[in-house]
């Protein structure tokens, strides 16, 4: 059986890329990270500052800014106000598949209400940049004078530039304004520049709630429901209700967070009063506190101390009997936490690494280029995602309790014909039976005269209690009061 041809888009292709560490096989040169990747070749200036600019305004001061210009494209720098010696410390990148021009000018302005004044302007020979690739050392930027329309040094006024040619393996390329994003603001670069995400290295928070000890209830003589609720962030377990001032529970609950532990580890003790709750003590743990645990031995268990406050004169205050909690803690490191489908999980190994097996070697992968990719990056994108999702968890709430609104008012219905509670459903059949004969004998016409009279009556004549039926119909049982 032949296999069907492959289409041609997906057949693999020989390319034969300009390579920065193709065809070096000696030990001289130093490794680069962009080695394995096509080289792209920039122009990059760098304004670093300016001195002794003239003044401009009528005050005598200046608000300047530096335009860079090559060919079609024009960067600028931010402006100072009244400022005669800035620095804007601003990388510009060029790509140089892009140039049309062999002459760089880089202008200096005061910036104006209605139209910018001109301060001067120098210019660079594209031929004679010096061209730089690392590890060579980074080019030291130069005074230059400013030259006014004419070509001619002004009196005052001199800026700090450097100009090289390099590549995208240059330390400024990250934070430099490219040409290619010439109609995005500076704020907006970061959004469409490539970023490393890596990958949070996640452990598991085991905590062992095993007893507390002397509880103070808010009543006297009474017997508190106890519950511990344990939260990390917005991830929070419950342990069983235990009845009692000395509770033991010996439960686990286990959470998953992230390194560097920013989020502390919270432990409320709480009594169950009916529907209320009120918190009997209240203990906060670092997480990097916390014993890490790399194989099965047990970790020691500890006491807290249980904070409580009282109001007392209008004023928050300590306690200073506290109430102890025992707990066992553990960083568990022994195993791999999944953060991804376990169908596409391409990293198993456990969180510590001195359990990681040794590496046999290092495969560097290199992507060249791509063609055909869609949009996937917008200004405010991670924005738009949540508002999004906000609204659709909106929409689904308000469905869901429409939902149950019209589930509840059948469940009551259905309450009335199986005669569950046996007087209101006696009640509703007299009702029926003399709702049947009033139809009956009074014409349909001044039935619904007098149903529109009633709905339209004047206010006088309403009230705010529901109506005997609607009051009669809201009281029938229903299975959420099963759910209470």
């Amino acid at each position: 059986m032949q296999r069907p041809p492959v289409p041609e888009e997906f057949a693999l292709k020989e390319t034969s890329p300009k390579i920065a560490g193709a065809g070096i096989t000696g030990g001289d040169k130093l490794s680069c990270t962009y080695d394995l990747v096509e080289q792209m070749n920039y122009l990059y200036v760098r304004v670093v500052k300016a001195k002794d600019l003239p003044g401009k305004d009528v005050t005598g001061g200046c608000d300047p800014y530096v335009e860079v210009k090559l060919g079609n494209y024009k960067g600028v720098t931010r402006h100072f106000e009244k400022k005669s010696n800035p620095e804007w410390n601003h990388v510009f990148a060029f790509s140089q598949d892009r140039l049309q021009a062999s002459f760089l000018e880089v202008v200096v302005k005061d910036k104006d209400v209605v139209i910018d004044d001109f301060i001067g302007s120098i210019q660079f020979d594209l031929s004679e940049v010096p061209k730089r690739v690392p590890p060579d050392s980074p080019l030291a930027p130069q005074w230059y004078r400013l030259e006014d329309r004419r070509g001619d040094k002004i009196k005052h006024g001199e800026i700090m530039i450097a100009v090289w040619k390099g590549t995208q393996a240059d330390e400024a390329f990250p934070d430099a304004w490219h040409s290619d994003a010439a109609t995005v603001g500076r704020e907006g670069v970061t959004n469409i520049r490539g970023k490393v995400y890596l990958a949070p290295k996640l452990w598991y928070v085991r905590v062992n709630v095993i007893e507390c000890q002397d509880l103070l209830p808010s009543e006297k003589g009474r017997i508190p429901d106890v519950v511990v609720r344990v939260a990390i962030g917005s991830q929070a377990l419950r342990t069983k209700i235990f009845k009692g001032l000395n509770p033991m529970w010996n439960e686990d609950l286990v959470f998953v967070t992230a390194e560097p532990f920013e989020e502390p580890l919270v432990i409320f003790v709480e009594d169950r009063v009916g529907s209320n709750v009120e918190v009997m003590g209240k203990c906060v743990i670092s997480l990097p506190t916390i014993p890490r645990r790399f194989d099965n031995k047990a970790v020691l268990a500890r006491w807290h101390n249980l904070e409580k406050h009282i109001m007392a004169e209008g004023e928050k205050k300590e306690l200073k009997f506290a109430s102890k909690i025992h707990l066992r803690l553990c960083l568990e490191g022994g195993y791999h936490v999944l953060d991804e489908s376990t169908h596409y999980s391409s990293d198993l190994r456990p969180t510590s690494k001195q359990l990681w097996k040794s590496s046999i070697g290092l495969l560097e992968l290199g992507i060249i280029s791509s063609t055909g990719l869609s949009p996937m990056k917008a200004r405010d994108g991670s924005d738009t995602v949540r508002m999004r999702y906000d609204r659709l968890r909106s929409i689904a709430g308000r469905i869901q309790t429409v939902v149950g609104d019209m589930a509840t008012q059948g469940e009551r219905f259905q309450s009335l014909l199986n005669w569950r509670d046996p007087r209101a459903s006696g009640l509703f059949v007299i009702f029926c039976l003399v709702t049947a004969i009033v139809l009956y004998v009074t014409p349909f016409q001044v039935v619904v005269l007098l149903g529109g009279f009633y709905v339209l009556r004047h206010p006088r004549f309403r009230h705010k209690m529901p109506s005997l039926p609607l009051n009669f119909f809201r009281r029938l049982p229903a299975r959420t009061d099963c759910m209470l």
